[in-house]
């Protein structure tokens, strides 16, 4: 990446007008056009969204970015539609025991909620309160039941099965830091009071430990911030075993998305960790060591993200895909989306320039706030940002699943291009709302407002 260290967010402000603009008529489009009844939109095919039968992990999405748009621009119809979509509709996803996505659902639906009456951004209504803070001590308790113990704690495991532990999953930890920051536990057998919290400090050890590679020697791949997509357990003796992927290429190379949700996921966990007391964590680590370990783990990640990304911020889809050998130099140059050999992944850049923003705030230091800004900056224009009124995508060149070939190639084209996704357009927007929110002064944004002193 070619960080620009001269950009600022106030730089941004036309481009976020225009983003939430055009947002505003994407979530509108959906609402009317869009049948539910054919299951949760994905991502598009020729500009429109569709249904991919996996797990229904972006509902939550579809219905935050409602939500979002509510907070960013004040227009109570946005509001409306995720409130109501999300009492309708995200009940299921509470007590979905199959998955490890709730903290994906329903932190993007019942947390935003919260959140936003917390923030002063909706009429405080106590009953109201009561029903969001229930969803989520549920989800949290329901989401941590997918536990597998190890030789060394233990981890939230993938809807692979217990012997999985999915990078991704770092980001889910929020339903469970948010249940417990609400006074819920998990009660198991024999009325064992399982702390929510030190499942989370777990899960993150774990995470940090299996899933980040930090050029120790590890193995012969191993490089400072490479991540696996999946990590493989023998669940007979909690032995880890091997590195492996679902959506990325190899489980030798980097996965650009799950390299985000890594980079998302640790900056937002050292914030809301800066206000748990030393005491929650006796018994499982000492704060100072989480604290570093999970520092050491969001330098490496956004570190690897830089080096890895083109000139203007977007990363191709996979660090070891193997057309890029075909591409020349190709991190000296800008991203090209429409290439012949291998896809770029918004998504990715989405999700990661967060990340970026967070760890730059939360160190002070300006290497990564300017990188975040500068993937910001080619996000919110084009080619990736989508002016088609008839496209109800948001940020365009989103890429779900290049192994199973799920994504959609364009006539004219050899690689998927052009298209959204559900997650991959929310994400922008918690970008664009990160943003916006400085640029009004408002309180620094986190999914935890409120609850914690």
């Amino acid at each position: 990446m070619k960080i620009d260290n001269q950009l600022k967010v106030e730089h941004l402000e036309k481009s976020l007008n225009q983003f939430w603009d055009l947002s505003g008529q994407k979530i509108k489009a959906i609402e009317k056009q869009y049948d539910g009844q054919s299951g949760t939109p994905v991502f598009t095919v020729e500009g429109k969204y569709t249904t991919r039968g996996w797990t229904e992990w972006t509902q939550g999405f579809q219905f935050g970015s409602s939500l979002l748009q509510f907070d960013a621009t004040g227009e109570k119809e946005f509001l409306e539609i995720g409130r109501k979509n999300t009492v309708e509709k995200m009940a299921p996803h509470l007590t979905h025991k199959g998955v490890h996505d709730h903290g994906f659902n329903n932190i993007s639906t019942y947390g935003n909620l919260l959140r936003l009456m917390h923030e002063g951004k909706t009429e405080h209504n106590e009953w109201e309160k009561n029903f969001y803070e229930l969803a989520i001590k549920v989800s949290g308790a329901v989401q941590a039941m997918r536990w597998t113990t190890t030789k060394n704690g233990g981890f939230i495991y993938s809807f692979n099965g217990p012997h999985s532990l999915f990078v991704d999953t770092v980001r889910s930890c929020r339903i469970l830091m948010m249940s417990h920051a609400l006074g819920h536990s998990l009660m198991a057998e024999n009325d064992e009071k399982i702390s929510l919290l030190k499942r989370t400090v777990q899960h993150l050890i774990s995470t940090a430990n299996y899933s980040v590679f930090y050029g120790e020697g590890r193995d012969l791949y191993d490089l400072w911030g490479r991540t696996a997509h999946e990590s493989i357990f023998n669940t007979n003796d909690g032995n880890f075993r091997s590195v492996s992927t679902q959506q990325g290429y190899t489980g030798m190379s980097t996965w650009t998305r799950g390299l985000a949700w890594a980079m998302c996921g640790f900056p937002e966990e050292l914030e809301f960790f800066e206000k748990v007391p030393e005491s929650a964590l006796e018994g499982v680590i000492s704060k100072k060591e989480l604290m570093a370990l999970m520092l050491k783990a969001a330098k490496a990640t956004c570190d690897f993200y830089i080096e890895n990304s083109c000139t203007d911020g977007i990363p191709y889809w996979d660090t070891g895909a193997p057309g890029l050998v075909h591409m020349g130099d190709y991190l000296s140059k800008p991203s090209d989306p429409f290439n012949a050999h291998e896809p770029v992944d918004s998504s990715a850049a989405a999700i990661g320039a967060q990340g970026l923003l967070r760890l730059g705030k939360y160190l002070n230091e300006p290497k990564y706030t300017q990188a975040g800004l500068t993937a910001a900056k080619a996000l919110f224009s084009e080619p990736y940002l989508s002016t088609d009124p008839a496209h109800q995508g948001l940020t365009l060149h989103s890429v779900y699943h290049r192994p199973n070939n799920w994504d959609h190639v364009p006539a004219g084209q050899k690689v998927p291009c052009g298209e959204s996704s559900m997650w991959g357009d929310y994400h922008a927007r918690e970008l664009a709302l990160y943003l916006t929110k400085q640029l009004k002064g408002e309180e620094y944004y986190t999914f935890f407002n409120g609850l914690m002193a």
